[in-house]
């Protein structure tokens, strides 16, 4: 039979084991900084804008909290023509001109110079079609008390059409669409959020994007979800289509492109 003292060291000892907490500092190999490009070049069907934004960036270690931007690059966008526009740092890692509508059936370049490496890609502008209006549906989701959306667009007629569809609400939802199957049809994209309540304003975009670019945001999304930004820490490097010129083994990370968009804004009933 256990003595007494023999139960109070033991008691004791089971203590210990359960208060003790070591600290495990985890080394993970750094990689040399890479570029990350946002060069969204947009025209939107009912007030087009002269203003256009590209953002750059650069990697960062697993653990850190802040996003380097990447400043003092030279930004360039040309058409096929040779008209020029030149991107001006605005903000650290902020490029912006006031003087660039795109135009269909035009061919577009960028060149971006960063630390004495040139990067470069081309691009054309790609149409969507208008966003009509939205179905409510106040009886879906898991629960049965999810508030869904349908929000209606009509196909173009030609084949082989893709599509970005986001949602804005509190948190940024996007969808990916190809006309595979409803070519030419009117379709709809899907949205369902617990948190909408009637009266509440929500705002829809249409994008028009190139085949390569749905296949980049199809490994995206794939990896990462719907949520979150697209060039948040991915398993594996995704490349998009700007190269490296002076160095091709040291490429950027993200994508020129530049897309027609349309937007609505519906209140929940």
């Amino acid at each position: 039979m256990m003595t007494k003292k023999l139960k109070t060291l033991l008691l004791i000892g089971i203590l210990a084991l359960y208060s003790c907490e070591e600290v495990v500092d985890v080394s993970l190999q750094e990689s040399e900084p890479k570029l990350v490009v946002e060069a969204s070049i947009f025209l939107d069907k009912e007030d087009p804008s002269p203003t256009q934004i590209i953002r750059l960036t650069t990697t960062a270690p697993f653990f850190d909290d802040q996003i380097p931007p990447a400043t003092d690059a030279k930004v360039l966008v040309y058409d096929e023509y040779g008209n020029e526009f030149l991107f001006f740092e605005v903000d650290p890692g902020i490029y912006r001109t006031q003087s660039f509508i795109p135009e269909f059936n035009t061919t577009y370049f960028v060149e971006i110079i960063y630390e004495d490496e040139l990067y470069t890609a081309q691009e054309t502008l790609i149409a969507t079609p208008e966003l009509e209006f939205v179905e409510q549906n106040d009886n879906g989701g898991f629960s049965g008390n999810d508030i869904e959306l349908k929000i209606y667009y009509t196909d173009f007629p030609e084949p082989d059409n893709f599509y970005l569809l986001r949602f804005l609400h509190n948190d940024l939802s996007f969808q990916i669409y190809d006309d595979k199957f409803s070519n030419g049809n009117r379709t709809f994209g899907f949205f369902i959020d617990e948190e909408l309540s009637p009266g509440q304003q929500v705002d829809f975009e249409i994008q028009g994007i190139s085949r390569k670019f749905y296949d980049y945001m199809f490994i995206l999304r794939s990896q990462a979800g719907t949520s979150g930004g697209p060039f948040q820490t991915q398993p594996t490097t995704v490349r998009g289509n700007l190269v490296n010129t002076t160095d091709p083994d040291n490429f950027a990370l993200g994508y020129f492109r530049l897309s027609e968009r349309d937007n609505l804004t519906y209140i929940i009933e």
